[in-house]
């Protein structure tokens, strides 16, 4: 039984998406390209996978689970030879902190910001790291001092702490990380060959991937859902939000409800000024 409700769980996730995913800005971005980084995905991997170490690509590519069969490779290791995982640690650390204090201009300043950073902290080293090899590995990093930076770092823990029951849940259910971003696609009310994060893969294979969900039920003839599409996804993100929940077992419900209303118009500063 969950000790807070589901709702108030997938709308942490809703919230600190934005306030995480700062770490994939120009920001970053330019940091890595500063140190040898050949293009962004040099510096999104060295800089995410970074707590796992000096980790293969084979390990790379199971614990993000949704990258396609090689894509990691063109990557890792060959930025080990450039930069260390320490480094790329800091690296993304500061510049994202500085990118989260571009976005939220006066807000970084704020006195709120310190007990919000505080609250997501708690919540964020607290989650149980078994079967999560990437919180697991952020967990082990120091917390750092400064608000904003703390922020963005429980914020990326409690993302990463998602993503890893995720991942779970759609092994439980048998959908494999291609497969996957087709049905997210399809939620978004596109088609899978129009999704940014698998519309470069060539064409048979997307198209292989498109039809072992139709022969599943999955997907229909035109390439959409079909109800069973629509429900297993339902299924999957419900289990998700069920096993992000224990991340805020350590918090009252007058405590969650506090970091969620102190959550709200720092997400809505980050995505107005990032639009």
């Amino acid at each position: 039984m969950l000790s807070h409700p589901p709702a108030k769980v997938h709308r942490m996730f809703e919230l600190v998406e934005p306030i995480g995913t700062v770490t994939f800005s120009e920001v970053v971005n330019e940091a890595f390209l500063a140190l040898g980084m050949r293009n962004y995905w040099d510096g999104y991997f060295a800089g995410r996978a970074a707590p796992l170490g000096a980790a293969p690509a084979e390990v790379v590519h199971a614990v993000f689970y949704n990258f396609a069969e090689g894509e990691v490779a063109r990557h890792i290791p060959w930025v080990w030879g450039k930069i260390t995982p320490e480094e790329a640690i800091a690296v993304r650390e500061q510049a994202s902190a500085t990118a989260l204090r571009q976005l939220l201009g006066e807000w970084a300043g704020f006195p709120a910001v310190v007990r919000i950073a505080d609250l997501a902290t708690r919540a964020a080293v607290s989650a149980p790291p078994e079967g999560r090899p990437l919180y697991a590995g952020l967990r082990a990093l120091d917390v750092p001092e400064e608000p904003v930076a703390r922020l963005w770092h429980a914020a990326t823990l409690l993302r990463e702490h998602r993503g890893d029951g995720h991942n779970a849940a759609l092994v439980a259910h048998g959908i494999g990380g291609t497969e996957a971003h087709v049905l997210m696609a399809l939620s978004l009310g596109m088609m899978a060959e129009d999704f940014g994060r698998i519309h470069h893969l060539p064409k048979a294979r997307l198209a292989a991937v498109v039809d072992g969900l139709r022969d599943r039920g999955l997907v229909d003839a035109a390439g959409g859902f079909t109800d069973a599409g629509r429900e297993t996804r339902r299924r999957i993100e419900a289990l998700t939000d069920e096993l992000a929940a224990p991340a805020y077992d350590v918090l009252s419900a007058d405590e969650l409800d506090e970091l969620i209303a102190g959550l709200e118009p720092i997400a809505a500063a980050v995505q107005a000024a990032d639009d």
